[in-house]
C-alpha cells in the first residue's frame, strides 16, 4: 500500500540520480569528451610549487593528516601521488609524514609504485615516507621540526587535521614555504584559510582525483553528482514553493488525525470512506463551514511523507502455536 501510495517517488528520484552519473561516465568514456570542471586554484598551484622547491634545492612536505586509514586518507595519499610525479623527474626531494601505521603502509607502496612507473626506481629513497608518532600533538612536534630543520620550500596539507592544524601552517609560514591545504574537519578550515597560500574547500577535496586525473570514470562521476546536487536543490526549492501555495490557501476541510477525533467523527464516515481513509487520519469538515487557512497537514508535502495506510494493512494476523497450552491460546483453534 505503501509503495502505490508515495513510496515509487523516492525510489524514481534515486534511478534518477544514478542515471545522471552513469550517463556523463558515458558521455566522458564514449564519446571522449572533456567534460567541464571549474579551476581549482589549489591543484592548479601543484607544479609551481613543486618549481620553487627544485629551484630552492628543498624538500616538499606532504601530510595526510592525523586520521585511521579510511577514504580522506586515501583520497590525500592519491593526491600525494601526483606531487611525488611530478617531484621525481626533478629529482626533487620529498617527505611524506604519517601519524597512522596503516596510512604509512599504503603511502610507502603508493610512492614506491609512483618512482617505479617514471622508471626512476633508484632515486626513490625509503626514508622519504616516515612515521613520526600515533600521538597527536608529538605528531605536531616531530612534523614542525622537520619543517624548520630541512626548510621545506613547498607543504601540501590535505586530510583529517584537528588541533594541530594551526601548528602546522604557522611552522610552514615562517619557513616562507608555499602552502596547499584541505582539510574535512570545517573547524579547521578557517586556520587553514589564514594561514595558507591555497586552501580546497568543501568538496574540492574529493573532486581533486578526477580534477588531476582527467581519468573518464572519475570525471563523469564527479559531473553527474553536480547534476545530482542540481537537481535536488531544485527540489528543495519546488517544494518549498508548493508547500509556502498550499499553506496560503483558504479551505473548510482539514485531515484529523484520529488520535485527536472521536469516535462518533469515525461513525459519520460510511462504510466505503472508511476503506478509502486511512484508519490513522480522515477529512473532517468544519463545523461552522467557514473557510480557513490550510493546515500543515493539509498540504501535499505531507501527505507524500505520511503516506495512507487502509485498516487492512494495519491488521496483524498471528498463528496460533500448536505447542503452546491451549489456556495460553495454543492448539487447535
Amino acid at each position: 500500500m505503501q509503495w502505490h501510495d508515495t513510496a515509487w517517488v523516492g525510489m524514481v528520484y534515486t534511478l534518477l540520480l544514478v542515471f545522471f552519473i552513469l550517463f556523463n561516465i558515458y558521455r566522458s568514456e564514449k564519446k571522449r569528451k572533456d567534460l567541464f570542471i571549474r579551476r581549482i586554484p589549489g591543484l592548479n598551484a601543484i607544479d609551481d610549487a613543486i618549481g620553487r622547491a627544485t629551484e630552492m634545492g628543498r624538500p616538499v612536505l606532504m601530510v595526510p593528516g592525523v586520521g585511521d586509514l579510511n577514504a580522506i586518507s586515501v583520497q590525500a595519499v592519491n593526491i600525494f601521488a601526483h606531487v611525488t610525479k611530478t617531484a621525481a623527474q626533478f629529482s626533487t626531494p620529498i617527505r611524506l609524514c604519517v601519524a597512522n601505521a596503516a596510512v604509512y603502509t599504503v603511502a610507502q607502496e603508493v610512492i614506491r609504485d609512483v618512482y617505479q612507473q617514471q622508471g626512476l626506481e633508484e632515486r626513490y629513497d625509503t626514508d622519504s615516507v616516515r612515521f613520526v608518532t600515533d600521538r597527536q600533538f608529538a605528531f605536531a612536534a616531530g612534523v614542525s621540526g622537520l619543517i624548520l630543520r630541512e626548510k621545506v620550500a613547498a607543504a601540501f596539507f590535505l586530510g583529517e587535521f584537528f588541533a594541530e592544524s594551526l601548528i602546522f601552517a604557522e611552522t610552514a609560514n615562517g619557513v616562507g614555504a608555499i602552502q596547499v591545504a584541505g582539510s574535512t574537519e570545517k573547524s579547521q578550515t578557517p586556520f587553514f584559510i589564514a594561514a595558507c597560500d591555497y586552501v580546497l574547500i568543501g568538496d574540492e577535496f574529493y573532486a581533486a582525483s578526477a580534477y588531476l586525473t582527467r581519468q573518464p570514470i572519475l570525471v563523469g562521476s564527479l559531473v553527474g553528482q553536480d547534476w545530482a546536487k542540481i537537481l535536488m536543490a531544485a527540489t528543495v526549492f519546488l517544494g518549498f514553493w508548493v508547500n509556502s501555495y498550499q499553506r496560503g490557501q483558504m479551505t473548510d476541510t482539514h485531515r484529523m488525525t484520529l488520535k485527536d477525533a472521536s469516535e462518533e467523527d469515525w461513525n459519520k464516515l460510511t462504510e466505503d470512506q472508511k476503506k478509502t481513509f486511512s484508519t490513522a487520519e480522515t477529512w473532517k469538515k468544519n463545523d461552522d463551514g467557514k473557510t480557513e487557512l490550510a493546515s500543515p497537514e493539509d498540504t501535499g508535502l505531507y501527505r507524500a511523507f505520511n503516506p495512507l495506510f487502509t485498516k487492512e494493512d494495519l491488521t496483524v494476523t498471528r498463528q496460533p502455536d500448536p505447542d503452546a497450552p491451549k489456556e495460553a491460546g495454543g492448539g487447535e483453534q
